[in-house]
């Protein structure tokens, strides 16, 4: 269906309702805090990353390209 028939649709039974309990829920909907891809990982995972970056602040890293060369 056409995403902007969608919204006039949406739009009008917007308007039409007299439920305050289906307003707040849109408005919650429209306010709520776009989620960080962080919060999805696991604590495993987010250990890992921050173990990477510290590996990176010791020096304990090769550049992309030196590694390149090993398999061109």
């Amino acid at each position: 269906m056409d995403i902007q028939l969608e919204k006039l649709e949406l739009i009008k039974k917007l308007v039409e309702t007299e439920d305050p309990t289906i307003i707040n829920s849109i408005r919650k909907i429209f306010s709520k805090k776009k989620k960080d891809w962080w919060d999805d990982l696991t604590e495993t995972q987010k250990e890992e990353i921050k173990e990477g970056e510290r590996q990176i602040e010791r020096g304990e890293f090769v550049e992309y390209e030196e590694m390149m060369k090993k398999f061109r």
